[in-house]
């Protein structure tokens, strides 16, 4: 039987925000739409300050529910995936969703677990080694004359889009889950770590190419059975890697 999406399914991640009223007011945006879960990275502020409270008004609960990690890569932990916002496109950064596309891919994915929103620093965004944890690219089109927005008014505006899509998709079992950001964390280490080890990759710069095979297995959308499967690729790699001959000078 088809149910609807729970946006408390959908968490918001907060990378390195320099302001208490921002967050604040993300809060509030959040409460607005039915999102309780708020996850910041390294803030650059007390996210309990006065003027992060004056801010958040009646969403002081979901200031003090905040959750705090270290890294980005902690944040995501247990989330099926990611969908990281940005506004300058590319090598690295295509395939670029709108909000409202997003909102419909990010529902029927959020029935295998926690998913992340993650907006960047006011002042200059998420780097691209935080891009390569998301799997998927949001970008709000705005003019070219002041393209940047305020961070508490493009997390709205997604917000927003999540809680329209709502109303509007049933989501039906497709009988596929995710494998999630961790395990594919892991599964990237290992083949990065192969391909260097039997030379397809450039030890001087092996991110070009590894950020084309995130691209490819991101719309992909592997579960943990492909996660396996190419795990063992790897290893057979590793496995034929070890038993060729060393080369000697002597």
């Amino acid at each position: 039987m088809d149910a609807l999406f729970n946006l408390e399914n959908i968490c918001v991640v907060l990378v390195e925000s320099q302001g208490p009223r921002n967050i604040g007011s993300v809060c509030r945006a959040m409460k607005n739409f039915g999102l309780r879960d708020l996850r910041l990275v390294n803030p650059q502020t007390d996210h309990l300050s006065h003027g992060a409270r004056q801010m958040a008004v009646k969403a002081t609960d979901l200031l003090e529910d905040a959750r705090i990690y270290a890294s980005l890569a902690d944040a995501l932990h247990d989330c099926v995936t990611a969908f990281g916002t940005t506004r300058r496109f590319g090598k690295y950064r295509e395939d670029m969703l709108l909000p409202d596309e997003a909102a419909t891919m990010a529902l029927p994915l959020s029935t295998d677990g926690p998913i992340a929103l993650v907006f960047g620093r006011e002042d200059s965004g998420l780097h691209t080694a935080e891009l390569d944890l998301c799997q998927h690219f949001v970008t709000i089109p705005t003019d070219e004359a002041l393209p940047s927005m305020n961070l508490a008014q493009a997390v709205a505006l997604c917000l927003y889009e999540l809680r329209r899509a709502q109303g509007k998709i049933q989501i039906a079992d497709n009988g596929k889950a995710l494998a999630g950001v961790q395990n594919m964390e892991k599964m990237y280490a290992h083949m990065e770590e192969s391909l260097m080890s039997c030379g397809f990759l450039n030890p001087q710069n092996p991110d070009h190419i590894m950020r084309a095979f995130r691209r490819i297995f991101a719309r992909a959308g592997l579960d943990d059975r492909e996660v396996r499967i190419l795990h063992g690729l790897w290893s057979q790699i590793d496995t034929l890697n070890d038993q060729l001959p060393v080369s000697s000078d002597g």
